[in-house]
């Protein structure tokens, strides 16, 4: 696989001069699916911001495709979507499809590029047949996926998702999980960041620990250790015994409101 990012040292101070991330060493490569984990206020949504070029570090340096990213932000930003935790904020077109083709329309391409680019992404996202619906008829995971499909049209190389699973039923959180997985399986990378382990780490290749702005675990899921989940304030999404083995995510937890 070809080198998307790499990361040398990223370091990201705030006004006060306290760290949120410290001397990031890290690599990611084409059509991998990470899951990046953490509790609250580890660093994780910093990081991914600094992935798409809308933060900038303090020291340390990130490449992108082998060449320095900071000064090619506009570049980065189109090539990396991001599916914000607030993902209804993403939403500003009066329909579905008029929400789809915003970006895209941005980008001053002519109107059929924009309609097949919207036709693609309803598919993907398995809102064919409601493109002239309002926004704001859809259910909760209609619209996460809405956002998603808004940043899909943009044909990203690299899609993160931040805590996609907030706030939906298990339904929407399957469906979630399956679109996914199909769009890592037509070569899109994907970064997923969560603490809800046990609904996508069965899909991921890699994962990803960070805790208060440093990475503490980087590997393949099953090679996780439950201390390695448990000490950064983490659940562990495995279950019996080692051997690990994914539970079933049809049959995790209790459908939320």
């Amino acid at each position: 696989m070809a080198e998307l990012f790499l990361l040398q040292g990223l370091t990201h101070r705030f006004p006060d001069g306290s760290e949120g991330l410290s001397g990031i060493d890290l690599k990611l490569e084409d059509g991998e699916f990470v899951v990046l984990s953490g509790r609250n206020g580890s660093g994780k949504t910093l990081l991914a911001r600094h992935l798409a070029g809308l933060s900038l570090p303090n020291a340390g340096s990130i490449l992108f495709r082998g060449r320095e990213a900071t000064s090619r932000r506009s570049r980065l930003r189109r090539a990396v979507g991001f599916v914000f935790q607030d993902s209804d904020s993403q939403i500003i077109g009066q329909s579905v499809a008029e929400d789809i083709a915003f970006g895209p329309a941005n980008l001053g391409l002519e109107a059929e590029e924009i309609q097949r680019r919207v036709r693609k992404a309803l598919d993907w996202a398995d809102l064919a047949g409601k493109e002239n619906r309002r926004p704001e008829t859809l259910s909760g995971g209609e619209r996460r996926r809405l956002a998603i499909a808004g940043v899909l049209a943009m044909e990203p190389e690299c899609l993160i998702l931040d805590e996609p699973f907030a706030n939906l039923d298990m339904e929407s959180v399957m469906e979630i999980t399956r679109i996914c997985g199909e769009l890592n399986a037509r070569g899109i990378t994907i970064l997923v960041l969560t603490h809800e382990l046990e609904k996508i780490l069965h899909l991921a290749s890699r994962l990803l620990i960070l805790d208060t702005g440093r990475l503490c675990f980087d590997g393949i899921p099953e090679e996780a250790k439950p201390e390695d989940f448990s000490m950064h304030g983490l659940a562990c999404p495995f279950q019996g015994h080692f051997p690990w083995s994914f539970p079933n995510p049809a049959e995790i937890g209790e459908k939320k409101t």
